[in-house]
């Protein structure tokens, strides 16, 4: 999937789906989907959701809102 064509001024945004079968990103109508295994608390999906995004895609990123929600905006950093 090419993620780099939803990236808009460094900003990524993704809806988050914790407590997944496995870690994977999809797209849907609305944008990217990202689903993850780790559970949504103590900021486990927050670290996963970081890490997927440097394994798979080589990018690395930190959360610029939507730390307690599933709707994140994420700010690429070079």
């Amino acid at each position: 999937m090419n993620v780099q064509s939803y990236i808009k001024n460094n900003l990524l945004r993704v809806k988050v789906v914790p407590h997944s079968s496995k870690a994977e990103l999809t797209e849907d109508s609305q944008g990217l989907k990202l689903y993850l295994q780790a559970p949504p608390e103590k900021d486990k999906a927050n670290k996963a959701l970081i890490r997927f995004f440097k394994r798979e895609y080589n990018l690395k990123v930190q959360i610029k809102s939507g730390a307690k929600s599933r709707d994140k905006v994420l700010l690429l950093l070079r």
